[in-house]
């Protein structure tokens, strides 16, 4: 087999290339992966909330393993992480002295991508990955093109090219980020906890689930 070819699988393999709201379906609730879209009368959600497939799946009593399985599914989706990586954020967390929750909501929050997407300068996380992998963004004047970067408390993020970037309209940006309007820039000024959280996510759930 060609190695290009094989290579160009094996990467469609490793990402979500279905449609997106299939996944909002499945979950149950607005996971916000489409930008403006999922806040207009379009979005899928707001018309039929059944379950993905050619009858839909029926929403039975899920089990307390259902349960978490799909609180894992659904922070996976939400902050477009892939199992592995997801996984790894787990088991760093419960390795660390502290709450092993908080620490995971810290590891997800703290990506490039995510605070890309939260300080307004995307109007998804898909689109806040797309361009950082550009680099039209950078930390500390630093050229920055790993979308699962960890930011570190301190770091002030910049557009490299603000005239390139697609603002998010109408939302709030959470407290733990500071803007510079007249710079045009973002401050991550503290760590996030699960009160921070704008998605209801039971983080716990998933504590455990890898737990098990």
């Amino acid at each position: 087999m060609d190695v290009d070819l094989k290579i160009g699988e094996e990467f469609k393999m490793a990402r979500y290339i279905d449609a997106k709201c299939r996944l909002c379906r499945r979950e149950g609730v607005k996971l916000y992966l489409k930008g403006k879209r999922c806040e207009s009368e379009k979005c899928p959600m707001s018309k039929n909330i059944q379950a993905p497939g050619q009858h839909g799946l029926s929403r039975k009593p899920l089990s307390e393993y259902g349960r978490q399985l799909r609180e894992k599914q659904k922070a996976k989706r939400l902050y477009g992480v892939l199992e592995r990586q997801f996984r790894n954020y787990v088991r760093e967390s419960l390795k660390t002295k502290g709450v092993s929750g908080n620490l995971l909501i810290q590891k997800l929050e703290s990506r490039l991508d995510n605070m890309v997407y939260r300080g307004g300068f995307a109007v998804s996380r898909a689109q806040a990955r797309q361009n950082v992998r550009r680099g039209l963004f950078s930390i500390n004047d630093k050229k920055a093109t790993i979308p699962s970067m960890q930011v570190k408390v301190g770091d002030i993020i910049k557009p490299t090219a603000f005239e390139k970037i697609h603002l998010r309209e109408a939302f709030v940006m959470p407290d733990w980020l500071e803007a510079n309007l007249k710079e045009k820039s973002l401050k991550y000024v503290r760590f996030p906890a699960e009160d921070d959280l704008q998605e209801r996510i039971d983080i716990q759930s998933i504590i455990e689930f890898y737990s098990r």
